[in-house]
């Protein structure tokens, strides 16, 4: 899939419905002391396993911040969304798989691994990690996400994982490379 980016400005954000910057004081062992924090929604993330493909699967898609950093700005990441509907986090995740990857998967088939606190030292949303196996039967849309996302829907062999996580030139998150490590701890 071809991609071009252009960078028009970069600018202070003064107002989002996703985030809100706040400055938290406080005393420490009587020390008073400040921190920038930014509130935001807590999320959910899904591991997939395709059991007829024997493989993973996961989205690449495009974040500002990245492009920042790195000038290309794809990362590989777990099916996953924000919590801001009036729905079980379980339902949201169904939703969310849906969506960008176009499997339709039972919410009996969806098992919760655990959940933890993200991107500790500004924000502390809760992500609720899952995982799910599914076949070509679940198989409904080509996926890609709505509103103009652009997800890549991604196969990886269940053998070429191991080195895929380590491979520096892969930008992966901390949420895919620790659902894959759960994966193959339990399933070994």
């Amino acid at each position: 899939m071809k991609h071009t980016i252009e960078v028009l400005r970069v600018e202070e954000c003064t107002y989002s419905e996703y985030i809100k910057p706040k400055s938290m004081y406080y005393a420490h062992n009587n020390v008073e002391k400040r921190w920038d924090i930014v509130d935001t929604h807590d999320s959910v993330a899904i591991l997939l396993y395709h059991k007829d493909l024997d493989s993973f699967v996961f989205v690449k898609q495009f974040r500002p911040s990245i492009y920042l950093q790195n000038g290309d700005g794809f990362t590989y990441e777990l099916c996953a969304g924000i919590v801001d509907k009036d729905k079980s986090l379980l339902e949201i995740a169904k939703e969310e798989v849906l969506e960008e990857t176009g499997y339709d998967v039972p919410l009996s088939h969806i098992g919760k691994i655990t959940s933890f606190y993200t991107a500790v030292g500004f924000a502390g949303s809760r992500q609720t990690l899952y995982f799910a196996t599914i076949d070509h039967g679940m198989k409904v849309s080509e996926g890609g996400g709505i509103d103009n996302e652009a997800i890549e829907v991604i196969y990886l062999k269940r053998k070429e994982t191991v080195s895929f996580m380590f491979d520096e030139r892969n930008a992966t998150t901390s949420g895919l490379m620790f659902a894959l490590m759960w994966y193959f701890r339990h399933n070994a």
